[in-house]
């Protein structure tokens, strides 16, 4: 033999594989995506779970405008990971994504385009642009959700503005006419006088605003109280003053009638300091009141010549103001109900536009609301009817869609009635609110409030763009025409011919042939020109979409949106199912919450804090983005920046090196004729496959619990701690040294394949393009993608390994942690060069004496003794963590094997291989170097 070191890397087992280190996502997405689209995979997914249970996850329907939000982003990767994950637990799982299409944002867009008003325009005409614009829109989101790796049928969604799903909501409509709920009436509703439109409260957001409040004087007209007696209102919105009828006190409150020696005021006694505090004047009580002896005075109106009356209510308070609260009932909705009770006038001299009518004084005709203020406040100035002014901050309504205040103003609308009937719709609702289950729980109670306390649904809307409301008047005698026999037949026309065909026809065209009022026999009709509130049409979406589709079912399994739909979509299918059915239309709620950046704030253009999705992929692809919606507690308001997207990007490296590890040491295995069986497999990957089991249970339990945040720490910590840092680690030595068909390296191999092909499920929903990569690359027979695998495969367990497994490795941490320091001290420099003493006492003795053989292996070292604790010198280290232990490492004898690196006495003794182990020698020898 020659002197020369020969070099021994030919004859290891070194990994080898073509599964790149880095991900390069953002093109090998691309390539992916094209390769789903080919197998047609929605397709093929269904097709393997055919005849199983459903499992339906309704899609709650963006709106068709403008490029996706971060916020849609985690929406619809949310819905994926739960179709894909119920897909691989043997769910059959349909996945039909929706759009959102009629309404004011795309009205408003077309409306800005060309410029004009809606009296100015061709309706028809408009309803072509909006639709257009819908359409150009959806054609880009639905790119956009695909390229997040969304599996479902984007071929065939559904959409609101078909004519088929325009017809539905009118059916639905009909239903609400032929249980008699739907009524038309005059009260205050949230009106938008820039979108000239009613508005629901899910359409509301609340915001800071700046107020001048005003306290007023209202002048008694009743005998029994002494001259120049005066009732003190205080108010934050002077411009409803024209709307007056009535002031409002609270019937258990006192009050306090007060004189200045000139006049006197009423307010409430909790108030009396406050009030002499802002006028500045020194008041001495006359006569002590209590509120429900002050009902029906009379009192004279301080700019308008007209008289109103004092009534009671609860809502009434006596933290601010005066206890007495000027009413309008055509501007508010709580003046509206106690208005009732008093059959007061409703008035409401404002137009669409938010200008006074000629109902107003003539000197506040024309002038514009908010403007209208400065003028009334100057104008009881004038007249000695103002007491004091002051600006406060307060919050305010604001249209959610152009972020200006919005009015309380009464007009006729259209309403479901929901306290008619028994049960009532809403004693429904709450019934059902209480069989769903609410994820998280906080849901039910929220959407219980939300139900209990709101008003009527007014289901009107002031614009072109939806479904119209079906609804004719006689021209003859003024008769109401709204039944389910009309709305049916109507619907009809709309299947055919969409609901254009409102617009494009004339009554008599619309109605049956020879159709008369009922009331007085006239052939003349009018049409109602109102539309249908947006809500309402995706609240019918459980009716025009999982009941029209066979592949569907109702109710659905689940709704998943943000937890602004409590007040919005949830509640508004909830009603309009209860309402037709009596039913929710859904099992399960699952909300998520809103993105903010890293700091916590709300993502706006003005704080530049938004971040894209399409940026996102673009620099790091769609599976970061997927695996950071699985890090997070979606429940709350989840964070995103890039420093936390860098974060993530490093957990995705981790798996993937792990991954691929794994397939390059599979290079050479075929599962076919290479596996061996469990019980003959070494002990270690006995136990690994045992600790795999444990995992997969865990990581099914958290996705049958939509856990994903604790799947995502489960995995990175088994990827980090237990398989590179532990047994994969360990493992190096078999896979690369021993001979390549040896049982020993073939069980290890059979063990990494197994958590591999396992591993790889497990991920795919969230790591959806990742996993089908990898899958691609598994050696031995399989599917055509990942997706078409199921969970259910069992694998073989030795429970009885645990414990002992998982003390052996708490000793290995204790040697790891004493070999670094002999790294430091420089004793060592690989663990390779250390033989250790391990001194131990009692069970944990006899278990080390028992594996003693094997520790070399575990520990990654050359030699290992076990001896008893009582023999530990004093340089022997303790272990914090296991009492009965003690760590001595020293230089290793003997010399290094130039194959396997391990030290050995035995090294240099075999003139044939003298500079190899005895191991070593024998692989040689079989592989006939």
């Amino acid at each position: 033999m020659s002197n020369e070191k020969k070099d021994y890397k030919e004859t290891l087992n070194l990994p080898k594989t073509s599964f790149p280190m880095r991900g390069n996502l953002p093109k090998k997405e691309t390539e992916i995506l094209k390769f789903w689209k080919e197998i047609d995979l929605y397709k093929k997914v269904l097709k393997k779970r055919e005849g199983n249970e459903k499992y339906v996850l309704h899609d709650g329907p963006p709106y068709a405008n403008g490029h996706i939000h971060i916020g849609h982003a985690l929406n619809k990767i949310l819905k994926d990971l739960i179709v894909k994950s119920k897909a691989m637990a043997g769910y059959y799982t349909p996945y039909v994504p929706g759009w959102d299409c009629h309404g004011l944002p795309i009205e408003r867009a077309v409306f800005q385009k060309i410029k004009k008003r809606k009296e100015e325009v061709d309706p028809v005409e408009i309803r072509k642009r909006c639709r257009d614009y819908a359409n150009q829109w959806i054609s880009i989101q639905r790119e956009e959700f695909i390229r997040l790796g969304v599996l479902g049928d984007w071929e065939n969604p559904y959409i609101t503005m078909t004519p088929q799903y325009q017809a539905d909501i009118l059916r639905e409509l009909a239903k609400f006419y032929g249980k008699n709920l739907v009524y038309r009436a005059k009260k205050p509703v949230y009106w938008c006088p820039n979108c000239t439109t009613a508005l629901a409260e899910a359409e509301i957001e609340y915001k800071d605003k700046t107020s001048t409040s005003i306290y007023v004087k209202f002048k008694i007209e009743d005998e029994s109280f002494p001259e120049n007696s005066y009732f003190v209102i205080w108010t934050t919105t002077p411009w409803t003053l024209p709307a007056n009828v009535a002031v409002v006190l609270h019937p258990d409150l006192e009050y306090q009638l007060l004189t200045d020696g000139n006049e006197n005021y009423l307010i409430t006694t909790n108030l009396v300091e406050n009030f002499k505090e802002k006028i500045g004047k020194e008041l001495k009580p006359i006569k002590t009141f209590k509120g429900s002896d002050l009902e029906g005075i009379r009192y004279s109106h301080p700019f308008i010549d007209r008289e109103g009356i004092s009534i009671l209510a609860d809502f009434v308070s006596d933290d601010t103001g005066t206890g007495i609260v000027h009413s309008a009932p055509g501007h508010g909705e709580e003046d509206y109900i106690a208005s009732r009770k008093y059959n007061l006038p409703v008035l409401a001299p404002v137009d669409d536009y938010g200008r006074f009518t000629k109902e107003a004084p003539e000197w506040l005709q024309g002038v514009k609301i908010w403007q209208a203020n400065e003028i009334i406040i100057e104008r009881l100035k004038e007249t000695g009817y103002l007491l004091h002014t002051e600006e406060i901050s307060h919050s305010y309504p604001h249209c959610w869609r152009c972020k200006k205040p919005v009015i309380f103003r009464a007009t006729p609308q259209w309403f479901i009635a929901l306290d008619k009937g028994n049960p009532t719709l809403r004693e429904t609702a709450l019934s059902e609110i209480k069989k769903v289950k609410w994820i998280p729980e906080w849901g039910e109670i929220r959407i219980s409030n939300m139900v209990e306390q709101r008003p009527d649904w007014c289901i009107s809307r002031q614009r072109i763009w939806g479904v119209p409301i079906v609804a004719f008047y006689c021209e003859k005698c003024g008769k109401l025409i709204a039944t389910k026999e009309i709305a049916d037949y109507v619907a009809d026309i709309f299947e055919k011919e969409s609901a254009d065909a409102w617009y494009e026809k004339s009554a008599k065209e619309l109605l049956p042939e020879g159709f008369r009022c009922p009331e007085c026999g006239g052939t003349e009709f009018k049409k109602e020109m109102d539309i249908l509130d947006v809500w309402f049409d995706s609240g019918s979406s459980h009716a025009a979409v999982l009941e029209r589709r066979e592949e569907l079912k109702w109710p659905a399994d689940m709704y998943l949106e943000g937890s602004d739909q409590h007040r919005g979509w949830f509640q508004a299918s909830l009603l309009e199912s209860c309402g037709t059915r009596g039913k929710a239309p859904y099992l399960s709620v699952l909300t998520h919450g809103f993105t903010l950046d890293q700091q916590g704030r709300k993502m706006s253009k003005s704080l530049g804090n938004v971040i894209p999705p399409q940026d996102i992929i673009k620099q790091f692809g769609a599976d970061i983005l997927r695996l950071w919606v699985s890090s997070e507690n979606f429940t709350e308001d989840v964070r995103i920046s890039k420093e936390i997207l860098k974060q993530i990007a490093d957990v995705y490296r981790k798996i993937r090196n792990t991954i691929r590890f794994i397939l390059g040491n599979l290079n050479d295995f075929n599962p076919a004729t290479d596996a061996v069986p469990f019980k003959e497999m070494e002990e270690i990957d006995r136990w690994a496959l045992t600790r795999l089991s444990h995992i997969k249970k865990e990581i099914l339990k958290f996705y049958d619990e939509f856990k994903y945040n604790r799947i995502y720490r489960v995995i990175y910590n088994y990827c980090a701690t237990e398989l590179s840092a532990t047994y994969l680690d360990i493992l190096k030595d078999t896979l690369y040294c021993e001979l390549p068909n040896s049982k020993k390296r073939r069980s290890a191999q059979t063990a990494i394949y197994i958590i591999l092909k396992e591993l790889t499920k497990l991920l795919a929903p969230i790591l959806s393009f990742t996993m089908e990569e990898v899958y691609s690359y598994i050696p031995g027979e399989k599917e055509e993608s990942v997706f078409l695998e199921n969970f259910e495969s069992e694998i073989p367990e030795e429970p009885e390994l645990l414990p002992v497994w998982e003390k052996l490795i708490d000793v290995k941490k204790a040697v790891n942690k004493a070999c670094e320091t002999a790294r430091t001290e420089k004793l060592i420099g690989h663990s390779l060069e250390a033989a250790v003493k391990v001194y131990a006492d009692g069970k944990l003795f006899e278990l080390l004496k028992k594996y003693e053989n094997q520790l070399p292996y575990i520990f990654i070292t050359s030699k290992v003794e076990v001896l008893p604790l009582k023999e530990a010198p004093d340089e022997a280290v303790s272990d914090e963590e296991i009492e009965e232990l003690k760590v001595l490492v020293e230089k290793a004898p003997g010399e290094k094997c130039e194959r396997c690196w391990m030290f050995s006495e035995e090294v240099g003794k075999d003139p044939e291989y003298p500079d190899v182990c005895p191991r070593c020698k024998d692989v040689l020898k079989n592989l006939g170097e």
